[in-house]
């Protein structure tokens, strides 16, 4: 019998804590070659595409996929896990909430590694629910002093930072412009649906890392071409993701603003195998399209708790 888990179940069972844990160690095991990961595949019919991603992570003792439509009538998202040792399904789950952890946990691994540590000020460029992890998971690795939130839309913007200054405890300002989320910024996040840059390379200063975790297209992209050349160091999370979907990344390398020669894993870095930053004066870059590693780290989780809370219903497969 496997467990059949719910959106609301996610939300109860999953802490960001939690999540930055797994996601860690699933990059440290992937830099060690101790896990496997197959880029995103996406197929289309009639009005929806459809989305697969499937990993294996033999030190949880799981491997799964996660698949997700998306339509005109929005996203619907289900994760498959699996024993790695017998094969059998353990978990279905509804897996909107878990990849919005798994994402933010991403960055929050990125941050660790690779932002300066005294950074204390955050810059976000979007105001979304992926937005919401995005903050909560930094500041889980930092100790933030400020926040300051830029969208497009005043209400978006004061509304996202009037409920993370309630949830998290922090000073979460809404600005209305994009420079004010730039500088005197020493770590720069950004989630937003933008197909062109948020912001301009020359307005980021000397030790900032930035997040870039919107772009998973080619023909999106949130940061311009100056601030690939600022950069010391780019990371992404794998490779074989990159040269297939990002936005950010193939217009410079095409243009030679950088080659795929200086651009490393996340894992590497994790594993210690490369370094996150070389010096307090670098500014460095993750480039985040997302991981089905991440949502199995997650899935494992949270099945796990599920098992030990009596969580979700069994199910016949």
């Amino acid at each position: 019998m496997a467990l059949f888990i719910t959106e609301k179940q996610v939300g109860q069972l999953l802490s960001m804590d939690a999540a930055l844990a797994a996601v860690e160690e699933a990059e440290r095991q992937l830099g060690l070659g101790q896990a496997q990961n197959i880029a995103r595949r996406r197929l289309r019919a009639g009005n929806a595409q459809l989305h697969l991603m499937a990993a294996a992570l033999p030190s949880a003792g799981v491997l799964g996929y996660k698949a997700y439509t998306v339509s005109r009538q929005g996203a619907k998202f289900l994760y498959m896990l699996y024993s790695a040792e017998t094969g059998q399904l353990q978990a279905i789950i509804e897996a909107d909430r878990l990849g919005q952890m798994r994402t933010g946990a991403a960055s929050g691994v990125a941050t660790k590694y690779m932002a300066r540590r005294d950074a204390s000020v955050l810059g976000v460029f979007g105001a979304g629910w992926q937005a919401r992890s995005q903050v909560e998971a930094i500041s889980k690795v930092r100790s933030l002093s400020e926040v300051r939130v830029f969208s497009r839309k005043a209400e978006h913007r004061e509304a996202c930072a009037r409920e993370l200054s309630t949830a998290l405890r922090l000073k979460v300002v809404p600005v209305a412009e994009p420079k004010q989320a730039v500088q005197g910024c020493q770590i720069v996040a950004t989630i937003t649906t933008a197909r062109e840059p948020v912001f301009e390379g020359t307005w980021l200063e000397p030790g900032t890392h930035i997040n870039a975790a919107g772009s998973n297209y080619l023909i999106k992209a949130e940061v311009d071409n100056e601030t690939l050349k600022r950069c010391a160091i780019i990371v992404t999370d794998t490779l074989e993701t990159a040269r297939l979907e990002s936005g950010d990344l193939l217009g410079p390398i095409e243009r030679g603003t950088v080659r795929w020669e200086q651009v490393w894993e996340l894992g590497d870095v994790v594993a210690g195998l490369k370094p996150g930053r070389r010096s307090e004066q670098d500014i460095t870059l993750f480039d985040s399209h997302g991981l089905a590693l991440w949502d199995t780290a997650v899935a494992a989780e949270v099945y796990k708790q599920a098992r030990a809370q009596g969580v979700g219903t069994e199910v016949g497969v």
